[in-house]
């Protein structure tokens, strides 16, 4: 006996795979005679139809990190909100530096780079950096 069309019919309804239905054996004339939505229903209810459970990875649902386009566009603006803010600190140390001559021409260009490709952290970093330099 062929089920597929009640199978599709009530994965529309309860609104899962056709995987997930199972018909119980001992009720399969009265699933035979449903024909509308309401019908699969009922027989759901009563308990002829049973939705078998998600198994697997799928059920786990990542609540931490739901990237969506907003959100996206957030994250970059904050990261370059940060990147500008230690640059500048980063820059203004370093000309204040240079200007008391503590630092050679050619560190200072040195440096300079490697503020603009995030090689410090905070300008204790670059202090420290600074300290070994002068060693």
């Amino acid at each position: 006996m062929n089920l597929s069309k009640k199978k599709q019919l009530a994965s529309k309804t309860l609104k899962v795979g056709e995987g997930r239905i199972i018909f119980v054996k001992s009720r399969i004339n009265e699933i035979k005679e449903a024909i509308t939505k309401q019908d699969i229903r009922d027989l759901e209810k009563e308990g002829a139809i049973i939705i078998r459970e998600i198994k697997g990875k799928k059920t786990k649902i990542r609540k931490k990190k739901k990237r969506s386009p907003g959100k996206i566009r957030k994250i970059n603006k904050s990261r370059k909100k940060e990147y500008v803010i230690l640059t500048r600190k980063l820059r203004s140390y370093l000309s204040e530096v240079n200007k008391k001559g503590e630092v050679a021409k050619e560190d200072v260009i040195d440096i300079r780079k490697k503020i603009r490709n995030r090689k410090f952290k905070s300008k204790a970093h670059l202090k420290e950096y600074l300290g070994s330099l002068k060693k």
